[in-house]
């Protein structure tokens, strides 16, 4: 077992070590779709996807540089409307992706559909990396970027991600009194980015993060050398969530956004597991949305 924890370790060193080694920490790629807006609007955001491409793959935002692998994320835009030539909503999809290791595969890791972005964009715009001001654009791609950060530090060490949510945090407080605040408090719609870092650095939902270290490192990194030890991990993980059901609120978007991307990964692991019938009772209470798919 000393080999697993060594090349957590090593990734976790390698980001401690970050003053005397280089390296950004997003592999990003972005799609944009102009489809919904007029002509002029298309002709003025003709260089949108690259500048957005380029901010998340060029900027260090971990506070230092990055020795680990490059994270596989993805941030797909969908312009829904223009108020003018400055002024726009969009949808944006963001999903990222960890190593399995010594598996050809990847788990997802954060799925995301956020349905209220508003923001200013003029023709030429550049972006600065300056997470100490809110910019309704990079301040967007700054929080996003550290919670995918945090997420992936989350499964290699326990609550490794905290420094990251706390972070992004403090981008929603400045977000909040913002003319571009839409999506970033609690004012309608089923999704905030507040609740979603608050419910990550909420002392009820440590467990569940603790839980899911466990769940990477012995539940999927050790199946490539044990694979029922590694299943069983997983299958402790969802009885853990019956344990902590009394605590844990299925609305909750930390809880929705995992289940998001991890469903069809606990499907894949555990549908032939001789307890699958006792886990999805647990299931069916802590994922309402995706209990068809559990059931099938």
């Amino acid at each position: 077992m000393s080999l697993f924890r060594n090349f957590g370790l090593m990734l976790i060193l390698a980001v401690s070590l970050s003053g005397f080694l280089r390296g950004q920490e997003l592999d990003a790629e972005v799609t944009v779709s102009l489809e919904k807006l007029p002509v002029q609007n298309q002709e003025i955001l003709v260089a949108f996807r690259d500048l957005v491409s380029d901010y998340l793959n060029q900027n260090r935002f971990s506070g230092g540089d990055w020795n680990a692998p490059r994270i596989k994320c993805s941030f797909n835009i969908y312009f829904q409307s223009a108020s003018d030539e400055m002024n726009y909503q969009a949808q944006i999809f963001i999903g990222s992706q960890r190593d399995i290791y010594k598996r050809d595969k990847k788990s997802p890791m954060l799925t995301i559909l956020d349905n209220g972005w508003s923001f200013l964009f003029e023709r030429g715009q550049t972006l600065v990396f300056n997470p100490m001001q809110f910019h309704s654009i990079a301040s967007l791609l700054d929080y996003y970027a550290l919670m995918i950060i945090g997420m992936d530090m989350d499964s290699w060490e326990k609550l490794g991600g905290t420094p990251f949510f706390s972070r992004a945090f403090d981008i929603v407080n400045l977000a909040v009194n913002s003319r571009y605040n839409t999506g970033w408090d609690r004012r309608g719609g089923s999704f905030n980015r507040r609740d979603l870092v608050e419910d990550l650095l909420a002392e009820k939902y440590r467990p569940m993060r603790e839980g899911l270290y466990d769940l990477y490192y012995f539940g999927l990194d050790v199946q490539f050398k044990d694979v029922p030890r590694g299943r069983n991990k997983m299958v402790d993980f969802v009885f853990l969530l019956d344990k902590l059901s009394g605590k844990i609120d299925a609305r909750s978007v930390f809880v929705k956004s995992f289940f998001d991307a991890k469903h069809g990964e606990i499907i894949e692991n555990l549908k032939e597991h001789d307890k699958w019938q006792d886990m999805l009772k647990v299931l069916r209470t802590v994922d309402p949305p995706h209990q068809g798919k559990y059931e099938n």
